[in-house]
C-alpha cells in the first residue's frame, strides 16, 4: 500500500512539474513535492523516533504556552545540575529530583515510548485525550532560541483547540514544521536566479526530509541555511552598483536567526566580504556598513553563546562527568598531537563517517538508525556530484567568491566540530558524536566553491532531475515503511 502511495504521489508530482516547469515556477513544485512526502513521513515515523525529538517536543509544547525563554526549576530548589554530579565516575545516575520544565501530562505518554521505536499501532494510548495535569520534563533544549519552535507550537496549539487525541500534539506539530520548512526551500527557490536546481536537491536528501518532517529545530537550521545560501548567490548576480544597506541588512538578519539556532552558521556572514565588489552601490561608508552588520552578529551571537552555554547543565547531557571544557582546552594547548589527532579525525573518520550518511537519519549507534542503504545512498551521491558540479547554469563566481565560501564551509564545519570536542568528548577523547545532519546547509555551498559548465544547457536535465529527486523521497518513505511496519 505504501507503494502504490509512493507511486501515486509521485507521479502527482511530476505532471505538477510538467505544469509548473518553467524558472518562475519551479519554487511551487518545491514546496509540493516537499509536502507530499514530508507529510507521509510524519506519519510514518515512530513516536519521537527522530533524533532527541522529546526534548524538542518538550520545547514545542512549552512555546504553545507562549513561553519564550522555558524555566529550570532547578533553581527554585537550590541546584544547578539536572544530575548530581559524583567524581571519578564516568556518568552520573541521580537525578536532582523536582528539577527540570514545566510541561503537561501528555509529554509524560511520549516519554514512555521513547527510545522505543513504538509506531501508532504498537500503542492503544495515542487515543487518549491531551492530559493537561502539570508534569516536569527533564531535558527541553532550553538553549535554542524560542523561534526555532514556533512552527511546531502552532500546530501543537491546534491539536489543543480542536481537543484532538495526544498523538495529534506530535503530527501536527510535524506538519507544520514541516510546511514552514518547505516554505523557506520555496523561498529560496524563488529568490535565487541560478542553481535552481542544485539547491532543491539538497533541501530534499532524505535525512533532510526526515529532519523537516519531525519537531527537531533542524528544520529551521537547514531551512534558513539553504535560503542564505540562495541569497548569497542572488547578491552575488544582481547588476553592478545595485546592493545597498537593505540588501546587506537582510542578509545579515537571515545569518544570525540561522547563527542563534546553530552557533557556527554565524560564520554565513562572513560571506558578505566575499560579494564582488562591483554589485556593491558606489558609496564610500558600503564596507563600514557591512562590518558593522557582520560585528552586530558576532556580537549577538557571543552574548547568545555565554548564556546558552550555561544552560547544558539542566538537560540529561549533564550526566557526563568526564566532560570539561576547561581541561578539553588546556589539552588542546599543551599536547600538539591533540591538535593532530582531532584534524585527523574530522579530516578522516568523521568525514568518511558522513559521505555514509545520506539514509542514516540519527547517527548514532542505534541498530534502528544504522542502515545505509547502500544502493540508494551511492545513487544519491552520484547524483549529487554532478547536480552540484557539472549542472548547466549561467552563474559565474569570481575566484575570491569561491575563496570565501570554501572559508565559511571550514569554518562553519571545524567550528562545529570543536564545539563537540569541548561539550560532548570525554576530556582526553575525540568522541564528537556529529553525523551528516549537522552540516546539511554546507551542502548548498559546494556549487559556488567548485561548479565548472562543463555540460550544455538542456531542458531535459531539470526534468530528470526532478524525477531522481522526487524518486529519492519515495525511497525515504518507503523505507519507514518497510522497516516500522
Amino acid at each position: 500500500m505504501t507503494f502504490i502511495l509512493a507511486a501515486f504521489l509521485g507521479i502527482i508530482c511530476i505532471l505538477y512539474y510538467f505544469k509548473h516547469n518553467s524558472e518562475e515556477e519551479l519554487y511551487k513544485v518545491a514546496f509540493v513535492s516537499i509536502l507530499c512526502f514530508g507529510m507521509i513521513c510524519a506519519l510514518l515515523v515512530p513516536i519521537c523516533g527522530v533524533s532527541d525529538e522529546l526534548e524538542h517536543l518538550t520545547r514545542s509544547e512549552i512555546t504553545s504556552e507562549g513561553v519564550i525563554f522555558p524555566h529550570w526549576t532547578g533553581y527554585d530548589i537550590g541546584v544547578d545540575s539536572l544530575y548530581n554530579h559524583t567524581e571519578h565516575e564516568k556518568t552520573s545516575s541521580v537525578i536532582n529530583e523536582g528539577a527540570g520544565y514545566r510541561t503537561i501530562g501528555s509529554m509524560g505518554f511520549f516519554e514512555s515510548v521513547y527510545d522505543e521505536e513504538v509506531t501508532v499501532q504498537a500503542t492503544p494510548y495515542d487515543k487518549d485525550k491531551i492530559n493537561y495535569t502539570p508534569m516536569i520534563q527533564n531535558s527541553a533544549f532550553e538553549q535554542n532560541p524560542f523561534y526555532g519552535y514556533l512552527p511546531q507550537a502552532i500546530g501543537i496549539l491546534i491539536a489543543k483547540f480542536l481537543d484532538l487525541n495526544v498523538i495529534w500534539i506530535l503530527w501536527l506539530g510535524r506538519m507544520c514544521n514541516l510546511i514552514f520548512y518547505a516554505s523557506l526551500v520555496s523561498l529560496a527557490i524563488k529568490k535565487v536566479p541560478y542553481l535552481k536546481i542544485p539547491l532543491l536537491s539538497v533541501a530534499c536528501i532524505p535525512v533532510a526530509i526526515c529532519q523537516a518532517a519531525s519537531t527537531s529545530i533542524d528544520s529551521m537550521i537547514f531551512g534558513l541555511g539553504i535560503l542564505a545560501i540562495a541569497y548569497f548567490i542572488y547578491l552575488c548576480h544582481l547588476e553592478d552598483d545595485s546592493i545597498d544597506i537593505k540588501e546587506i541588512g537582510i542578509f545579515s538578519i537571515i545569518c544570525l536567526l540561522l547563527g542563534l539556532c546553530k552557533l557556527p552558521y554565524l560564520a554565513f556572514v562572513f560571506l558578505l566580504l566575499f560579494i564582488p565588489s562591483n554589485k556593491l552601490k558606489k558609496d564610500k561608508n558600503m564596507w563600514l556598513y557591512i562590518l558593522l552588520c557582520i560585528f552586530a552578529v558576532g556580537i549577538i551571537g557571543v552574548i547568545w553563546s555565554s548564556f546558552s552555554t550555561n544552560t547544558l547543565a539542566h538537560s540529561w547531557r549533564s550526566k557526563y562527568n568526564l566532560i570539561n571544557s576547561t581541561q578539553q582546552l588546556s589539552l588542546l594547548y599543551n599536547q600538539p598531537s591533540f591538535i593532530l589527532e582531532f584534524l585527523n579525525k574530522i579530516f578522516g573518520e568523521e568525514a568518511i563517517t558522513m559521505i555514509f550518511g545520506f539514509f542514516n537519519f540519527y547517527g548514532s549507534d542505534k541498530a534502528s538508525y544504522t542502515d545505509h542503504y547502500t544502493l540508494i545512498t551511492t545513487l544519491i551521491q552520484i547524483f549529487l556530484i554532478f547536480t552540484l558540479i557539472l549542472y548547466p547554469t549561467k552563474a559565474k563566481f569570481g575566484l575570491k567568491t569561491k575563496i570565501g565560501a570554501l572559508i565559511v564551509l571550514l569554518m562553519v564545519y571545524v567550528g562545529t566540530d570543536f564545539i563537540q570536542l569541548l561539550t560532548w568528548a570525554r576530556v582526553g577523547r575525540t568522541n564528537l558524536g556529529t553525523s551528516l545532519r549537522y552540516f546539511i546547509p554546507l551542502i548548498g555551498l559546494i556549487p559556488i566553491i567548485l561548479h565548472t559548465n562543463k555540460i550544455k544547457a538542456d531542458k531535459r536535465i531539470d526534468n530528470y532531475s526532478i524525477v531522481i529527486i522526487i524518486g529519492f523521497m519515495a525511497a525515504l518513505i518507503l523505507a519507514f515503511a518497510t522497516k516500522y511496519y
